[in-house]
């Protein structure tokens, strides 16, 4: 072989050197594919998320029509507001026994309540007897028997020893205790002052029983309802008058933000009522000079009340089951100012599920006759007492009422 021929050999029998710009054009068909299919499927799958937003938002109606609401900065929890364990000393009562004893009156000993079945129970020691039933069986408590069955909400003793209860959905009963007579009042759906009767909430009565007051909550929402009635911040709770003896209905004071709660002044030429939405307490004039005037009894209260009943020092005891925690988020407080955020919300999730969101807070303050704060007990998380109504006192102990929790609370006050 001579030299040219062998340079020829070599050169021909080079190696190859693979790089990545020899790769590139064999896979870069491969690569474009790839991500071609990559954005197909992220396209497609936020359109499958997107859309059904879409169509909730823009051609699902929403259950409320929520309106713009303004409330003051909540107070900061201090002072007498200071955050506590003081509820978490209550003791629990007939556990499982009794669902949802909103309200409670006693005479002597013996203490009354009425139940999320219908019922009207009576308490003496550690027995419970059913003394009425307002409204028709089946009975269970559940949403769709509600209308139907009655649910008993503010229950006062009269000054003859009968008992006057406030059923949301049936209106205005008499009852007597020892016999089980029960006596209609007033119609719960019938038309006063050119609206129905919808959400009959609380009552009291005057001394001498001739005269009384009880709230409608709505015209519009029923109890079954009241969180739409929360959101929607409906202008449409009023305090009105029963005379006894003319049988007379009368409208004292309308476009109240679900009125709640009601209590004579002890003079009875006034009630305080609790203005749930609103965060505060007003005063309603019923009698005397300033009949039909109203003015705030207190204002931006630390949570949304919900009843109120005198205390033996002279003020008053008022119950909270949902609290606007200063520091901390407030959920009411912050969708105030969103309706649209309330409309959504309520498109997509029930009333049911949105109570699995609302912090179990159970708060109870006293108030002077002034209207000062004088004390507070807390349940943070209510680990004892949930969904407080109510706090009724009586011998030297408080009686947590609950809208929903299947029990009654008994709080000893000279341990806290």
């Amino acid at each position: 072989m001579n030299e040219p021929e062998g340079l020829r050999f070599r050169r021909l029998n080079r190696p190859q050197i693979i790089t990545d710009e020899l790769q590139e054009p064999q896979y870069k068909g491969t690569s474009t594919y790839s991500g071609k299919v990559f954005r197909v499927t992220l396209v497609t799958l936020g359109g499958c998320l997107i859309l059904p937003l879409l169509v909730v938002f823009f051609l699902l109606e929403s259950p409320i029509h929520p309106e713009l609401l303004s409330l003051n900065e909540p107070p900061l929890m201090s002072g007498c507001y200071e955050p506590n364990f003081k509820l978490r000393e209550a003791q629990r009562l007939f556990e499982d026994q009794l669902v949802g004893p909103e309200s409670i009156a006693n005479f002597g000993d013996v203490i009354y309540t009425g139940t999320a079945d219908g019922k009207i129970v009576k308490i003496e020691g550690k027995s419970i007897t059913v003394i009425a039933r307002l409204g028709k069986p089946p009975c269970d408590g559940s949403r769709e028997q509600e209308p139907s069955c009655g649910r008993p909400l503010g229950i006062r003793v009269g000054p003859n020893g009968t008992l006057f209860v406030a059923d949301a959905y049936l209106g205005l009963f008499e009852v007597n205790p020892v016999t089980g007579e029960v006596t209609n009042l007033v119609s719960a759906g019938q038309m006063v002052g050119g609206r129905r009767l919808s959400f009959v909430n609380d009552l009291d009565v005057t001394q001498d029983g001739r005269k009384v007051y009880f709230t409608d909550s709505s015209s519009r929402w029923q109890r079954r309802d009241y969180l739409h009635l929360i959101m929607e911040a409906t202008a449409d709770g009023r305090v009105l008058e029963y005379d006894t003896e003319t049988k007379e209905v009368t409208v004292l004071m309308e476009n109240l933000r679900f009125a709640n709660g009601i209590q004579l002044f002890p003079d009875e030429e006034s009630v305080l009522v609790t203005e749930t939405t609103m965060a505060r307490i007003r005063r309603v004039h019923v009698s005397g000079l300033n009949k039909g005037g109203m003015d705030t009894f207190i204002d931006n209260l630390p949570g949304f009340p919900d009843n109120i009943r005198r205390s033996s020092s002279g003020g008053y005891w008022v119950a909270m089951s949902a609290v606007r925690p200063n520091p901390g988020f407030s959920m009411l407080d912050f969708l105030s100012q969103k309706p649209w955020i309330k409309k959504l919300i309520f498109k997509l999730f029930s009333q049911d599920m949105l109570m699995k969101f609302v912090p179990r807070y159970s708060l109870v303050i006293e108030l002077q006759e002034s209207g000062t704060c004088v004390r507070s007990f807390h349940d943070p998380h209510g680990m004892v007492a949930a969904y407080v109504s109510e706090a009724h006192e009586h011998d030297g102990h408080l009686y947590l009422g609950s809208f929903r929790s299947p029990y009654l609370c008994k709080l000893d006050l000279s341990k806290v």
